[in-house]
């Protein structure tokens, strides 16, 4: 990618020029860059999950992890759809397609439309009957699962980029990229935040989170891990909000109160994020390095809570 845009030429970047395809043709079917990158984040938080519980300290088994990775991707889906309706265009929700199969357009995922915050409710609820059904501590399950976030919002944005979509808003002429897409009617000169969110929604957060995961004791500190991914990625959507484009739909309510309604949406989150991390800090790790992992419901119990 970085290649592609180091050879354009000029002092704004075409997206028609770099060569780029929303999907993969495999003759039958097109796979979209979207879905896949959707596949491929919830592939890696079931294999880097299940790698994260053989280490110390695990609240939970395979067995709860096998789960997850069913409800969290039925929590994103939905979730993310019934966000989208909800907060950007709730015409969704009493406008239908005539002459289609699937007519309701609420239910028609692939016309597009998946909200960040109503994915992270899915995932949120997810948790929580899991937990609840294998009797398990719902913040520490928060806390393995917020270390994966990261990889599937990084490849999202980039799929994003890679479909010339959620493009940014018009670029200054001192901005470091300015590039022209193809979907944008007025063909200005725009900043790809798309780019940016991957950046920091995505990379940055998702190094932040396996760092302090394998490299530190945060583990051992119930709702740390959310905490801090939580205000990491509050954080960096507040601030990609100012260059992203706003939906149509929300053009008047982001000029009216002078924030976006994705940054509306972020604050309260920041706060939450802060107070877990305070909360966390004030409270007694819950176990030692010997703490053996988490087994199954029903289980003889094998962990050890002793207090350093």
């Amino acid at each position: 990618m970085l290649d592609m845009l180091a050879s354009a030429t000029g002092d704004v970047i075409h997206w028609s020029e770099l060569g780029l395809r929303p999907g993969i043709d495999l003759g039958f079917f097109e796979l979209k860059y979207y879905s896949l990158a959707y596949l491929i984040g919830l592939i890696f938080a079931y294999w880097h999950t299940s790698k994260m519980i053989k280490q110390p300290g695990a609240p939970m088994a395979q067995v709860h992890v096998d789960d997850l990775f069913f409800y969290c991707m039925l929590g994103v889906i939905v979730g993310g759809r019934l966000g989208y309706a909800t907060f950007y265009d709730q015409s969704l929700w009493y406008t239908f397609e005539p002459d289609t199969f699937v007519s309701w357009r609420v239910l028609r995922l692939w016309d597009g439309g998946m909200s960040f915050h109503g994915g992270l409710i899915g995932v949120v609820a997810a948790i929580a009957w899991v937990s609840w059904r294998g009797g398990l501590p719902f913040l520490r399950v928060c806390d393995y699962i917020a270390v994966n976030v990261g990889m599937g919002m990084m490849l999202g944005r980039l799929a994003n980029f890679v479909n010339g979509e959620l493009w940014g808003r018009v670029a200054g002429p001192d901005a470091p990229i300015a590039m022209i897409f193809p979907t944008d009617p007025l063909g200005l000169p725009r900043h790809p935040s798309q780019l940016y969110q991957a950046f920091g929604e995505g990379f940055v957060v998702l190094t932040v989170m396996l760092a302090l995961f394998w490299l530190t004791n945060a583990r051992f500190r119930t709702g740390l891990l959310v905490g801090v991914f939580t205000v990491l990625i509050s954080l960096a959507r507040f601030v990609n909000e100012f260059f992203r484009q706003p939906d149509v739909q929300l053009t008047e309510f982001a000029e009216r109160t002078g924030l976006s309604m994705g940054q509306w949406l972020t604050v309260p989150l920041i706060l939450l994020g802060l107070g877990l991390i305070i909360w966390s800090l004030t409270r007694a790790p819950v176990g030692t390095a010997r703490t053996k992992p988490a087994q199954p419901k029903g289980a003889p119990p094998e962990i050890t809570t002793e207090q350093p």
